[in-house]
């Protein structure tokens, strides 16, 4: 389900939603043709990669090549020349967060440095993103990434290997992006795209929220601070950049409760397939299984597709840094909430009111 993008044109945009009514099935929210085969696009950019890792023995380096698979969510509804240049551009801020994800686990930084840089990160993202018309809309993923990758273990892997497995995944993304494209779309890599109205304004949004979701994270200990942080950024996606604020709180309040209800439903699923004690290398083919249906609904439901990615991020995190179950799907819960309160208090106190 989808809204206007930012003015002048109203413009379908792949991850934001109208109204609390998502919520409810509805027949419209059935994924058709064209989100099976982008789905499957994406899928089998993760699916490559993985298959590789677990040939070496290395399903624990997964991670690394979920991220840099995510490349392939973005153009969706772009074909030829615009797709290649909207996933090049995603790839590169991808790569670009794990980078500096790795290098913080590298120094062992401690929680802190976390939420700077991932409060500068998110800033700096945030308005690239919306100067290069990306979608999915804002920083997310890129914000996801780089605190993913600070919470590994530094003796996991170099860093060269980790942010090489990255690129390498986004490389691959990009390529079967290409694949069933029609050459009809045109933009030229030097045309000018300028920052749209709001945008600034939009930018210290997501600082505010990283910062304070980070900051109450940093209380209950440095694990904490990343996934609070990623989830402190989702509702500010619902907002339009470009149009008043009035009228926006009701779409972030639903998008910050399908990011609640999506997140338990996750965790309960990820409790019940970590309980079946599933090996690594079966753990590595259920996170590619389950990137297909999240993709799939993400423009359609997004409480949907949180459903299915939470579960992903789980198994992914069980594979790098095993930790007790019970623990890590409680300390999820508790830091979705922590992160979507933030997010949801930012956007109603800073307003937008040019139009």
């Amino acid at each position: 389900m989808v809204q206007p993008g930012e003015l002048p044109e109203p413009e379908s945009n792949g991850d934001e939603h109208v109204d609390a009514s998502a919520l409810r099935p509805r027949p419209e929210l059935r994924p058709d043709r064209d989100d099976h085969r982008h789905a499957l696009r994406v899928a089998v950019g993760l699916l490559l990669p993985a298959a590789v890792l677990l040939a070496v023995g290395r399903p624990e380096l997964m991670v690394y090549a979920v991220f840099g698979a995510f490349t392939g969510m973005y153009g969706r509804t772009d074909t030829g020349v615009p797709r290649l240049w909207h996933q090049l551009e995603a790839a590169v801020l991808l790569t670009v967060g794990v980078g500096l994800g790795v290098a913080l686990s590298a120094l062992a930084a401690p929680g802190w440095a976390l939420v700077a840089v991932e409060l500068t990160f998110a800033t700096a993202a945030s308005l690239i993103a919306d100067r290069l018309r990306l979608r999915p809309v804002g920083p997310f993923f890129f914000l996801f990434a780089l605190g993913a990758t600070a919470t590994v273990p530094r003796a996991l892997v170099a860093p060269g290997v980790a942010i090489g497995i990255c690129a390498g995944s986004a490389a691959l993304a990009v390529l079967v992006g290409m694949i069933g494209t029609r050459g009809d779309g045109s933009r030229a890599p030097h045309e000018p795209r300028r920052l749209p109205p709001g945008a600034r304004v939009h930018a210290v949004r997501y600082a505010l929220a990283v910062g304070l979701g980070g900051g109450v994270g940093l209380l209950f200990g440095f694990a904490h601070a990343n996934w609070a942080m990623a989830s402190a950024a989702v509702p500010l996606a619902a907002i339009t950049v470009g149009r008043p604020s009035e009228g926006q709180v009701r779409m972030v309040l639903t998008r910050a409760a399908h990011r609640t209800v999506g997140t338990l439903t996750g965790l309960m699923v990820a409790a019940a397939l970590l309980a079946i004690g599933f090996g690594p290398s079966a753990l590595a083919a259920l996170m590619v299984l389950l990137l297909f249906p999240t993709e799939l609904f993400m423009t359609r439901h997004y409480a949907v597709a949180i459903g299915f990615f939470t579960p992903l991020i789980m198994l992914m995190t069980e594979l790098t840094a095993p930790s007790a179950p019970l623990q890590m799907l409680t300390y999820r819960g508790l830091d979705t909430v922590i992160g979507v309160v933030a997010g949801v208090a930012v956007a109603v106190l800073v307003r937008s009111r040019r139009p």
